[in-house]
């Protein structure tokens, strides 16, 4: 947070060369109201405003246009000007304000507040308006509570009687508004990256696994040209259940004991654990994983699959998680079952032989009698080894968006007062 000696304002952190206090000034000082109607139709565009993407293609956003199809009474807004939705939500509790980037003009509805920017860094105030600094001076002047429909009642004149706390000098805001521009092109960057790889692998799973009742995938690495066989999965290799472990037993510390939700997580570090003797004990009675097997899900996220990777040793809940004993087959390739989980045979298998109505559980023997197209183990490790490659990039964009989002967030909250 800023620090405050009086009247001084100083953010935690600042650019090099700068140590004047910010100031507060009124949005009326440095904005004007935009009011000007859509009355020659300039622009056939509705917008709306999404906290996360902005000023978009109402359209494309609600997949349908909610707007009048008269939107001669709309307001006009042109590029790089700036709009502010009354609607409140989990994300936006008191609104969200957005400049409109994608598009040259468009039209929003006159229950937006809308204003141009007059003085001052226009990157900045859109960064500005991303913190939560702005929250108190709208809830001063918002109407006691909001309405039914969650619009916050709050008169155009007051909103620019709003306090908004600026850098005195245009270049700091300048730098700042610049560092969070080329935050935000990294941020889109890689989610574009993700998005991409995520769709990649969607296709491949199409492509690469046979469909349709044919023995055949679209696609095939060189070399292999045998149909495929349809087996069931206990046919392949042993498919294990374990004991559920009843709480009391259950430690801060100890050998991992693996659930359902840790399996979601693709976390198999646990959460909760058992003393050595009892997983010695219960080991002894139904066996445990090693290393290299594939676990499963019967409850919770049914179906969802990682290897276990870990040398030392990890028991799993009984009746939520189940696994195939892959470290003893010769059939059957660890990699390519956690890539058949997910495609559409199988996913639509596990669904027809899920028990349960709501809670929907995937048992031991229904497990055993899953089908399963497979290929030879050969072309079985090859579609494996392709999928985990692309599995990892896709983990690795995704580690790089939450530690961008991680550092903008944190940003936000020290550069700004």
């Amino acid at each position: 947070m800023a620090e405050q000696h009086g009247k001084t304002l100083v953010p935690q952190i600042r650019f090099a060369g700068f140590t004047d206090p910010w100031e507060q000034r009124k949005l009326g000082d440095v904005a004007r109201r935009v009011t000007r109607k859509n009355e020659n139709r300039d622009s056939d565009l509705p917008l709306t405003i999404s906290a996360q993407y902005g000023l978009v293609d109402q359209r494309t956003f609600f997949n349908n246009q909610v707007a009048s199809k008269d939107m001669s009474g709309y307001f006009l807004l042109h590029k790089g000007e700036f709009a502010y939705n009354k609607s409140t939500s989990t994300d936006s509790p008191w609104g969200a304000i957005k400049r409109l980037e994608k598009y040259d003009m468009g039209c929003v509805s006159t229950l937006y507040i809308c204003f141009e920017l007059l003085s001052g860094d226009p990157d900045f105030l859109v960064t500005y308006y991303e913190t939560d600094r702005w929250y108190k001076a709208v809830q001063l002047i918002a109407a006691e509570g909001a309405r039914n429909h969650g619009l916050l009642n709050i008169a155009p004149d007051d909103f620019f009687e709003t306090q908004i706390c600026i850098p005195k000098r245009i270049d700091e805001q300048r730098q700042i508004g610049a560092f969070f521009d080329r935050l935000d092109s990294l941020i889109t960057l890689h989610q574009r990256k993700y998005d991409k790889l995520c769709v990649l692998k969607k296709s491949m799973l199409d492509k690469m696994f046979p469909k349709g009742g044919s023995l055949y995938p679209e696609i095939r690495f060189a070399g292999f040209t045998d149909p495929w066989e349809q087996r069931k999965l206990g046919e392949l290799t042993e498919i294990k259940d374990s004991a559920r472990i009843p709480n009391r037993l259950w430690r801060e510390a100890g050998v991992p004991y693996i659930r359902a939700s840790d399996i979601s997580q693709e976390d198999l570090r646990g959460a909760l654990f058992i003393d050595e003797e009892d997983y010695a004990a219960y080991k002894a009675a139904t066996g445990a994983p090693e290393k290299g097997d594939v676990l499963f899900n019967g409850g919770g996220e049914i179906g969802k699959a990682i290897i276990n990777g870990n040398s030392s040793p990890i028991y799993v809940q009984g009746g939520a998680v189940l696994y195939a004993r892959i470290a003893h087959s010769s059939l059957l390739d660890a990699r390519y079952l956690v890539a058949a989980f997910v495609t559409q045979n199988v996913v639509n298998a596990i669904g027809v032989l899920s028990a349960g109505g709501t809670m929907k559980h995937f048992t031991l023997q229904p497990a055993k009698n899953l089908p399963i197209e497979v290929p030879s183990i050969a072309e079985q490790r090859q579609i494996g080894a392709f999928f985990d490659r692309l599995d990892s990039l896709i983990t690795l964009h995704q580690r790089k968006l939450e530690l961008l989002r991680n550092i903008k967030k944190s940003m936000l909250d020290k550069m700004f007062v």
